[in-house]
Protein backbone atom coordinates (compact mmCIF):
# COMPACT_ATOMS: atom_id res chain seq x y z
CA UNK A 1 0.00 0.00 0.00
CA UNK A 2 1.31 3.34 -0.82
CA UNK A 3 2.12 6.40 1.34
CA UNK A 4 -0.04 8.67 -0.64
CA UNK A 5 -3.19 6.42 -0.18
CA UNK A 6 -6.15 7.61 1.56
CA UNK A 7 -6.27 6.94 4.99
CA UNK A 8 -9.81 4.81 4.16
CA UNK A 9 -7.73 2.97 2.00
CA UNK A 10 -4.99 1.97 3.96
CA UNK A 11 -7.42 0.90 7.49
CA UNK A 12 -9.06 -1.34 4.75
CA UNK A 13 -5.56 -3.28 3.90
CA UNK A 14 -4.30 -3.41 6.95
CA UNK A 15 -8.00 -4.84 8.95
CA UNK A 16 -7.27 -8.49 9.83
CA UNK A 17 -10.74 -8.80 10.75
CA UNK A 18 -13.73 -6.25 9.74
CA UNK A 19 -17.15 -5.85 10.60
CA UNK A 20 -19.79 -4.04 8.12
CA UNK A 21 -22.84 -2.65 9.16
CA UNK A 22 -25.54 -2.15 6.81
CA UNK A 23 -28.62 -0.12 6.98
CA UNK A 24 -31.99 -0.88 6.33
CA UNK A 25 -32.06 2.61 3.72
CA UNK A 26 -29.47 0.48 1.97
CA UNK A 27 -30.82 -2.97 2.14
CA UNK A 28 -34.60 -2.42 1.21
CA UNK A 29 -35.81 0.11 -1.68
CA UNK A 30 -38.19 2.61 -0.38
CA UNK A 31 -40.33 2.14 -2.75
CA UNK A 32 -41.88 -1.77 -3.02
CA UNK A 33 -40.15 -2.30 0.53
CA UNK A 34 -38.06 -5.49 -1.23
CA UNK A 35 -34.70 -6.21 -0.95
CA UNK A 36 -32.33 -4.75 -3.45
CA UNK A 37 -31.41 -7.68 -4.67
CA UNK A 38 -28.50 -5.30 -6.95
CA UNK A 39 -26.93 -3.93 -3.84
CA UNK A 40 -27.02 -7.16 -1.82
CA UNK A 41 -24.89 -8.40 -4.63
CA UNK A 42 -22.82 -5.89 -4.94
CA UNK A 43 -21.85 -5.61 -1.18
CA UNK A 44 -21.76 -9.55 -1.05
CA UNK A 45 -18.77 -9.08 -3.58
CA UNK A 46 -16.97 -6.87 -1.86
CA UNK A 47 -16.92 -9.09 1.28
CA UNK A 48 -16.02 -11.97 -0.70
CA UNK A 49 -12.91 -9.94 -2.14
CA UNK A 50 -11.64 -8.94 1.55
CA UNK A 51 -12.11 -12.69 2.26
CA UNK A 52 -10.46 -13.52 -0.95
CA UNK A 53 -7.27 -11.48 0.39
CA UNK A 54 -6.76 -13.42 4.17
CA UNK A 55 -9.21 -10.93 6.00
CA UNK A 56 -12.68 -12.22 8.29
CA UNK A 57 -15.46 -10.41 7.94
CA UNK A 58 -18.44 -10.01 10.23
CA UNK A 59 -22.12 -8.66 8.42
CA UNK A 60 -24.19 -6.94 10.60
CA UNK A 61 -27.47 -6.19 8.47
CA UNK A 62 -30.64 -4.59 9.40
CA UNK A 63 -33.90 -4.77 7.56
CA UNK A 64 -35.60 -7.67 8.81
CA UNK A 65 -38.57 -5.38 10.11
CA UNK A 66 -38.71 -3.35 7.18
CA UNK A 67 -39.10 -6.96 5.03
CA UNK A 68 -41.38 -8.06 7.43
CA UNK A 69 -43.87 -5.05 7.81
CA UNK A 70 -44.12 -5.27 4.03
CA UNK A 71 -45.25 -9.15 4.00
CA UNK A 72 -47.33 -8.61 6.64
CA UNK A 73 -49.09 -5.64 5.18
CA UNK A 74 -48.80 -3.29 7.70
CA UNK A 75 -45.98 -1.19 9.00
CA UNK A 76 -46.49 -3.01 12.67
CA UNK A 77 -47.70 -0.67 15.56
CA UNK A 78 -45.82 -0.92 18.67
CA UNK A 79 -43.61 -3.23 20.15
CA UNK A 80 -45.42 -6.23 19.40
CA UNK A 81 -46.33 -5.56 15.82
CA UNK A 82 -42.52 -4.88 15.26
CA UNK A 83 -41.43 -8.11 17.08
CA UNK A 84 -44.12 -9.80 14.46
CA UNK A 85 -42.54 -8.06 11.36
CA UNK A 86 -39.12 -9.12 12.70
CA UNK A 87 -39.90 -12.62 12.23
CA UNK A 88 -41.00 -12.46 9.02
CA UNK A 89 -38.26 -10.65 7.50
CA UNK A 90 -35.62 -12.37 9.40
CA UNK A 91 -35.47 -15.63 7.28
CA UNK A 92 -36.47 -13.15 4.02
CA UNK A 93 -32.66 -11.13 4.64
CA UNK A 94 -31.04 -14.28 5.47
CA UNK A 95 -32.53 -15.65 2.32
CA UNK A 96 -31.19 -12.84 0.38
CA UNK A 97 -27.87 -13.09 1.93
CA UNK A 98 -27.64 -16.51 1.38
CA UNK A 99 -28.57 -16.03 -2.20
CA UNK A 100 -25.75 -13.13 -2.66
CA UNK A 101 -23.06 -14.74 -1.25
CA UNK A 102 -23.57 -18.19 -3.27
CA UNK A 103 -22.30 -16.95 -6.51
CA UNK A 104 -18.82 -16.17 -4.28
CA UNK A 105 -19.11 -20.17 -2.50
CA UNK A 106 -19.45 -18.35 0.75
CA UNK A 107 -21.69 -19.87 3.30
CA UNK A 108 -23.57 -17.42 5.30
CA UNK A 109 -24.61 -17.96 9.58
CA UNK A 110 -27.44 -16.06 11.14
CA UNK A 111 -26.65 -14.36 14.53
CA UNK A 112 -29.07 -13.07 16.39
CA UNK A 113 -28.24 -11.39 19.52
CA UNK A 114 -30.07 -8.86 22.32
CA UNK A 115 -27.76 -6.48 24.39
CA UNK A 116 -27.63 -9.26 27.09
CA UNK A 117 -25.99 -11.26 24.86
CA UNK A 118 -22.99 -8.53 24.58
CA UNK A 119 -23.42 -7.19 28.06
CA UNK A 120 -23.62 -10.55 30.10
CA UNK A 121 -20.30 -11.81 30.77
CA UNK A 122 -21.09 -15.62 30.38
CA UNK A 123 -23.52 -15.07 27.38
CA UNK A 124 -20.63 -12.70 25.75
CA UNK A 125 -17.69 -15.18 26.16
CA UNK A 126 -19.87 -18.04 24.77
CA UNK A 127 -21.21 -15.59 21.55
CA UNK A 128 -17.26 -14.93 21.13
CA UNK A 129 -16.49 -18.58 20.79
CA UNK A 130 -19.35 -19.10 18.59
CA UNK A 131 -18.83 -16.35 15.73
CA UNK A 132 -14.83 -16.44 16.53
CA UNK A 133 -15.31 -20.64 15.09
CA UNK A 134 -17.34 -19.32 11.90
CA UNK A 135 -15.06 -16.36 11.34
CA UNK A 136 -12.16 -19.29 11.76
CA UNK A 137 -14.24 -21.52 8.81
CA UNK A 138 -14.80 -18.91 6.14
CA UNK A 139 -18.08 -17.95 6.72
CA UNK A 140 -19.67 -15.17 6.96
CA UNK A 141 -21.65 -14.27 10.32
CA UNK A 142 -25.15 -12.25 9.41
CA UNK A 143 -25.71 -10.65 12.86
CA UNK A 144 -29.28 -8.61 13.20
CA UNK A 145 -30.90 -7.97 16.69
CA UNK A 146 -33.15 -10.08 18.17
CA UNK A 147 -36.22 -7.88 17.62
CA UNK A 148 -38.51 -11.15 18.08
CA UNK A 149 -38.18 -11.38 21.20
CA UNK A 150 -36.08 -8.00 22.75
CA UNK A 151 -38.26 -5.71 25.29
CA UNK A 152 -37.67 -2.19 25.43
CA UNK A 153 -35.14 -3.14 28.22
CA UNK A 154 -32.61 -4.98 26.63
CA UNK A 155 -33.12 -3.37 22.98
CA UNK A 156 -30.19 -1.85 21.55
CA UNK A 157 -32.58 -0.04 19.36
CA UNK A 158 -30.16 0.66 16.40
CA UNK A 159 -27.33 -2.06 14.65
CA UNK A 160 -24.83 1.12 14.85
CA UNK A 161 -24.14 0.21 18.69
CA UNK A 162 -25.02 -3.38 18.17
CA UNK A 163 -22.07 -3.53 15.44
CA UNK A 164 -19.92 -1.88 17.70
CA UNK A 165 -20.23 -4.19 20.50
CA UNK A 166 -20.14 -7.44 17.81
CA UNK A 167 -16.46 -5.54 16.93
CA UNK A 168 -15.62 -5.39 20.62
CA UNK A 169 -16.72 -8.95 21.55
CA UNK A 170 -15.02 -10.06 18.44
CA UNK A 171 -11.65 -8.18 18.55
CA UNK A 172 -11.76 -6.50 15.25
CA UNK A 173 -9.95 -3.87 13.87
CA UNK A 174 -12.20 -2.19 11.68
CA UNK A 175 -15.92 -1.33 11.94
CA UNK A 176 -17.41 0.11 9.02
CA UNK A 177 -20.83 1.62 9.12
CA UNK A 178 -22.32 2.05 5.86
CA UNK A 179 -25.68 4.50 5.54
CA UNK A 180 -27.06 6.89 3.30
CA UNK A 181 -23.76 9.62 4.09
CA UNK A 182 -20.50 9.52 3.29
CA UNK A 183 -19.58 10.36 6.47
CA UNK A 184 -19.09 13.17 9.35
CA UNK A 185 -19.72 17.26 8.58
CA UNK A 186 -19.07 20.22 10.72
CA UNK A 187 -23.31 20.50 10.09
CA UNK A 188 -25.90 18.45 8.86
CA UNK A 189 -25.44 19.24 4.73
CA UNK A 190 -28.64 18.62 3.74
CA UNK A 191 -29.65 21.59 5.54
CA UNK A 192 -26.16 23.64 5.64
CA UNK A 193 -24.85 23.58 2.12
CA UNK A 194 -21.93 24.93 3.45
CA UNK A 195 -21.29 22.28 5.93
CA UNK A 196 -17.18 20.90 5.70
CA UNK A 197 -16.77 17.07 5.40
CA UNK A 198 -14.64 15.83 7.86
CA UNK A 199 -12.05 12.90 6.65
CA UNK A 200 -10.49 12.51 9.40
CA UNK A 201 -10.79 12.08 13.40
CA UNK A 202 -8.46 11.44 15.31
CA UNK A 203 -10.00 11.91 18.71
CA UNK A 204 -13.44 12.11 19.51
CA UNK A 205 -14.12 15.29 21.52
CA UNK A 206 -17.53 16.80 22.57
CA UNK A 207 -16.77 19.23 19.77
CA UNK A 208 -16.74 16.96 17.43
CA UNK A 209 -20.05 15.03 18.92
CA UNK A 210 -22.18 18.06 18.69
CA UNK A 211 -21.38 17.90 15.39
CA UNK A 212 -24.20 14.92 15.02
CA UNK A 213 -27.44 15.24 13.58
CA UNK A 214 -30.45 13.21 14.06
CA UNK A 215 -31.62 10.32 12.42
CA UNK A 216 -32.39 10.74 8.38
CA UNK A 217 -35.85 10.97 8.83
CA UNK A 218 -36.33 10.70 4.95
CA UNK A 219 -35.10 7.18 4.85
CA UNK A 220 -38.36 6.04 6.94
CA UNK A 221 -36.57 2.73 7.13
CA UNK A 222 -33.63 3.17 10.02
CA UNK A 223 -33.48 4.21 13.86
CA UNK A 224 -30.30 5.24 13.94
CA UNK A 225 -28.25 9.21 12.77
CA UNK A 226 -25.15 10.35 12.90
CA UNK A 227 -25.33 10.58 16.74
CA UNK A 228 -25.64 6.99 17.20
CA UNK A 229 -22.76 6.35 15.15
CA UNK A 230 -20.37 8.48 16.52
CA UNK A 231 -21.40 6.78 19.67
CA UNK A 232 -20.97 3.19 17.91
CA UNK A 233 -17.31 4.84 17.18
CA UNK A 234 -16.30 5.66 20.83
CA UNK A 235 -17.59 2.33 21.22
CA UNK A 236 -15.33 0.41 19.37
CA UNK A 237 -12.22 3.39 19.61
CA UNK A 238 -12.12 1.96 23.31
CA UNK A 239 -11.87 -1.17 22.30
CA UNK A 240 -8.81 -0.53 19.66
CA UNK A 241 -11.13 -0.47 16.74
CA UNK A 242 -11.09 2.35 13.94
CA UNK A 243 -14.20 3.39 12.76
CA UNK A 244 -15.16 3.69 9.03
CA UNK A 245 -18.64 5.78 8.20
CA UNK A 246 -19.15 6.13 4.53
CA UNK A 247 -21.97 5.97 2.10
CA UNK A 248 -23.19 2.51 0.53
CA UNK A 249 -24.98 4.04 -2.16
CA UNK A 250 -22.29 4.87 -4.34
CA UNK A 251 -20.58 1.90 -4.11
CA UNK A 252 -21.83 -0.18 -7.24
CA UNK A 253 -20.69 -3.81 -8.41
CA UNK A 254 -16.68 -3.90 -8.93
CA UNK A 255 -16.23 -0.47 -7.45
CA UNK A 256 -12.94 0.37 -5.56
CA UNK A 257 -14.40 0.56 -2.18
CA UNK A 258 -12.05 2.66 -0.28
CA UNK A 259 -10.31 4.43 -2.88
CA UNK A 260 -11.90 6.85 -4.48
CA UNK A 261 -15.17 7.64 -2.05
CA UNK A 262 -15.27 10.20 0.71
CA UNK A 263 -15.74 9.17 4.01
CA UNK A 264 -14.85 9.90 8.12
CA UNK A 265 -12.33 7.73 9.72
CA UNK A 266 -12.25 7.58 13.71
CA UNK A 267 -9.22 6.21 14.83
CA UNK A 268 -9.00 3.92 17.66
CA UNK A 269 -8.30 4.74 21.26
CA UNK A 270 -5.72 2.14 22.17
CA UNK A 271 -5.51 -1.37 20.54
CA UNK A 272 -7.76 -4.12 21.06
CA UNK A 273 -5.48 -6.47 22.77
CA UNK A 274 -4.25 -3.73 25.32
CA UNK A 275 -8.37 -3.05 25.83
CA UNK A 276 -9.10 -6.39 26.03
CA UNK A 277 -6.43 -6.79 28.87
CA UNK A 278 -7.54 -3.97 30.51
CA UNK A 279 -11.14 -5.06 30.54
CA UNK A 280 -9.89 -8.08 32.50
CA UNK A 281 -7.91 -6.75 34.58
CA UNK A 282 -10.01 -3.56 35.85
CA UNK A 283 -13.63 -4.01 34.72
CA UNK A 284 -14.39 -7.92 36.49
CA UNK A 285 -14.74 -8.34 40.04
CA UNK A 286 -12.98 -12.32 40.64
CA UNK A 287 -15.07 -15.11 41.43
CA UNK A 288 -12.38 -16.76 42.74
CA UNK A 289 -8.84 -17.56 43.36
CA UNK A 290 -5.87 -19.55 42.08
CA UNK A 291 -2.74 -20.00 43.93
CA UNK A 292 0.31 -20.84 41.56
CA UNK A 293 4.03 -22.15 42.32
CA UNK A 294 6.96 -19.78 42.41
CA UNK A 295 7.94 -21.83 38.63
CA UNK A 296 4.44 -21.10 37.19
CA UNK A 297 4.26 -17.18 38.76
CA UNK A 298 7.81 -16.42 37.08
CA UNK A 299 6.03 -18.32 33.46
CA UNK A 300 3.25 -16.01 33.78
CA UNK A 301 5.23 -12.60 34.08
CA UNK A 302 7.25 -14.02 30.88
CA UNK A 303 3.54 -14.12 29.07
CA UNK A 304 3.06 -17.78 29.39
CA UNK A 305 -0.41 -19.40 30.12
CA UNK A 306 -1.09 -20.95 33.69
CA UNK A 307 -0.83 -24.75 33.55
CA UNK A 308 -2.76 -27.35 35.72
CA UNK A 309 0.50 -28.67 36.85
CA UNK A 310 2.01 -25.03 38.12
CA UNK A 311 -1.46 -24.71 40.52
CA UNK A 312 -1.03 -25.10 43.81
CA UNK A 313 -4.51 -24.27 45.68
CA UNK A 314 -7.73 -22.84 44.16
CA UNK A 315 -10.34 -20.54 46.18
CA UNK A 316 -14.28 -19.61 45.03
CA UNK A 317 -17.25 -21.09 43.70
CA UNK A 318 -16.35 -19.78 40.23
CA UNK A 319 -17.68 -21.39 36.40
CA UNK A 320 -16.01 -21.73 33.38
CA UNK A 321 -15.29 -18.36 31.99
CA UNK A 322 -15.66 -16.61 35.28
CA UNK A 323 -12.74 -13.63 36.32
CA UNK A 324 -10.48 -15.07 38.89
CA UNK A 325 -7.62 -13.74 40.69
CA UNK A 326 -4.00 -15.59 40.59
CA UNK A 327 -1.66 -15.01 43.76
CA UNK A 328 1.90 -16.34 44.12
CA UNK A 329 3.24 -18.40 47.13
CA UNK A 330 3.84 -14.99 49.37
CA UNK A 331 0.32 -14.05 48.80
CA UNK A 332 0.44 -11.03 46.29
CA UNK A 333 -1.44 -10.72 43.53
CA UNK A 334 0.29 -11.15 40.05
CA UNK A 335 -2.68 -11.69 37.38
CA UNK A 336 -6.18 -11.60 36.55
CA UNK A 337 -7.55 -13.77 33.93
CA UNK A 338 -10.84 -15.81 32.52
CA UNK A 339 -10.94 -19.29 33.66
CA UNK A 340 -11.25 -22.03 30.82
CA UNK A 341 -12.74 -24.60 33.91
CA UNK A 342 -15.39 -24.41 36.62
CA UNK A 343 -14.30 -24.89 40.47
CA UNK A 344 -14.81 -28.16 40.87
CA UNK A 345 -13.01 -29.51 37.79
CA UNK A 346 -10.03 -27.16 38.74
CA UNK A 347 -9.49 -29.27 42.50
CA UNK A 348 -9.15 -32.22 40.49
CA UNK A 349 -6.56 -30.76 37.98
CA UNK A 350 -4.63 -28.68 40.78
CA UNK A 351 -0.45 -29.59 39.97
CA UNK A 352 -1.49 -32.42 37.67
CA UNK A 353 1.15 -33.24 34.77
CA UNK A 354 -0.62 -32.81 31.07
CA UNK A 355 -0.37 -36.72 30.36
CA UNK A 356 -2.23 -37.04 33.75
CA UNK A 357 -5.41 -34.75 32.89
CA UNK A 358 -7.90 -37.32 31.21
CA UNK A 359 -7.62 -39.44 34.62
CA UNK A 360 -8.15 -36.59 36.76
CA UNK A 361 -11.11 -34.71 35.51
CA UNK A 362 -12.65 -38.16 33.48
CA UNK A 363 -12.84 -36.68 29.95
CA UNK A 364 -10.04 -35.28 27.71
CA UNK A 365 -9.44 -31.78 28.73
CA UNK A 366 -6.13 -29.44 27.77
CA UNK A 367 -3.42 -28.18 30.31
CA UNK A 368 -4.26 -24.66 30.43
CA UNK A 369 -6.79 -23.60 33.06
CA UNK A 370 -6.23 -19.54 31.98
CA UNK A 371 -4.48 -18.93 28.72
CA UNK A 372 -2.24 -15.95 28.41
CA UNK A 373 -4.14 -14.26 26.20
CA UNK A 374 -7.10 -13.93 28.79
CA UNK A 375 -4.92 -13.13 31.30
CA UNK A 376 -3.77 -9.54 32.92
CA UNK A 377 -0.52 -9.07 34.60
CA UNK A 378 -0.90 -7.14 37.70
CA UNK A 379 1.97 -4.26 37.78
CA UNK A 380 3.60 -3.18 40.71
Amino acid sequence: MRDGAPRSTRAIADARRIVLKIGSSLLVDSRSDTVDRARLEGLAGRVADWMGQGKQVLVVSSGAVALGARRLGTRGVGLEGKQAAAAVGQSLLMAAWASAFEPHDRITAQILLTRDDTETRRRWLNARATVGSLLDMGVVPVVNENDTVATEEIRYGDNDRLAARVAQMIGADLLILLSDIDGLYSADPRSRPEAVHIPHVETLTPAIEAMATGPNAGAGLGTGGMATKLMAARIAADAGCATLIAAGRSMEVGATFGVDMRSTLIDPATTVKAAYKQWIGGSLAPRGQLVVDPGCARALLDGKSLLAVGLVSAGGAFGKGDPVAVFDGAGAEIARGLVRYDAGDVAKIIGVRSADLTAALGYQGGPVVVHADDLALRRA
